[in-house]
């Protein structure tokens, strides 16, 4: 495996340990990581951007994103899934669209 996804990784479970931790401390809700989560996918997905990109590059982008969106709807959850748990969730949430070239 490339070294960089590795690091993708680790980054990608750290920020999902972090927002969980907040929202367990009540400094943000999960409603607020999730919102701010929707602004960072609609920006990187606006249509001037979107007519650039093929849409497995747009995956790709949106990606870590939709990651920490799934991880950020365990929070009722003692401990996060596992990398390769919320991968498959993202896989399986992933819109038609995106199959189509």
């Amino acid at each position: 495996m490339n070294v960089a996804n590795l690091q993708l990784e680790g980054l990608l479970m750290a920020i999902a340990s972090v927002n969980h931790a907040l929202v367990r401390k009540g400094i943000l809700s999960a409603e607020d990581i999730d919102t701010a989560l929707r602004k960072a996918e609609a920006n990187e997905t606006d249509q001037n951007r979107a007519d650039e990109l093929s849409t497995s590059n747009r995956d790709a982008i949106n990606f870590p994103i939709r990651l920490l969106q799934l991880a950020n709807q365990c929070q009722t959850e003692a401990d996060l899934p596992s990398f390769s748990a919320l991968t498959r969730m993202v896989g399986q949430m992933k819109e038609p669209y995106n199959d189509e070239m």
